[in-house]
């Protein structure tokens, strides 16, 4: 079970993310976000997490020249495309970087789920996180909303998927056992106020979600 704390702002929650076991932190570039961090101050957190965690840039529908600026003063592991970025801009974005890349669809229902074919070979892996509610489309993610999980039926036994939106320390036991995801993906659900990360509720989120996947089964079953 892979880990990622996201909307990460702060050197102590790097820390804490890798003390705890996390797999990846991610760093959000979007202006509109309130996990927000320039490129300048994100640098110096990429360089506390090399060698010892991956680092995910996250962007909502860059230009070019974001994505060169980004990969050059910031220089993450990772991209993640969280906008409305179709499969042959994902495409040219991964050329263009050389890194490997998370493509996330925003769910709904059932129907939303299904978006995620057309990516299927071009992304490295599917994140499916809540859709935005309406009035929030400017914001894609991070709005501490769950969806229905049993939208996305049975594609953990299919192929690994990454689940995103509304998951705290207390249901990400839950969502991990509903969905057989591959990856949980946290933000807001270890927050105090947005945008500000709680290195307790980090440590008690990467725990559960680490549970050990036998249990998982035991409860599932």
């Amino acid at each position: 079970m892979k880990v990622k704390i996201c909307g990460v702002r702060t050197r102590e929650i790097v820390d804490t993310a890798v003390d705890a076991g996390a797999d990846y932190v991610g760093l959000v570039f979007f202006p509109k976000s309130p996990r927000y961090i320039e490129p300048d101050a994100a640098r110096s957190l990429a360089e506390l997490a090399s060698g010892r965690i991956e680092t995910v840039a996250v962007l909502v529908d860059p230009d070019d020249a974001l994505v060169d600026e980004i990969l050059a003063t910031v220089r993450p592991g990772l991209l993640q495309l969280h906008g409305s970025e179709t499969p042959e801009r994902v495409a040219a974005i991964k050329a263009r970087a050389g890194l490997r890349v998370i493509k996330a669809i925003g769910v709904a229902t059932a129907d939303d789920v299904r978006k995620a074919d057309a990516y299927r070979g071009i992304a490295d892996m599917i994140l499916f996180d809540a859709k935005a509610p309406a009035g929030c489309s400017d914001l894609p993610g991070g709005h501490g909303r769950a969806f229905e999980w049993r939208a996305l039926g049975g594609l953990g036994a299919e192929r690994p998927f990454a689940l995103s939106g509304g998951l705290d320390p207390d249901n990400v036991w839950e969502a991990l056992v509903t969905t057989e995801a591959s990856m949980v993906d946290v933000s807001s659900g270890v927050e105090r106020a947005p945008g500000v990360k709680d290195p307790d509720l980090v440590r008690r989120f990467i725990q559960a979600a680490k549970a050990p996947a036998a249990l998982k089964k035991a409860v599932a079953s």
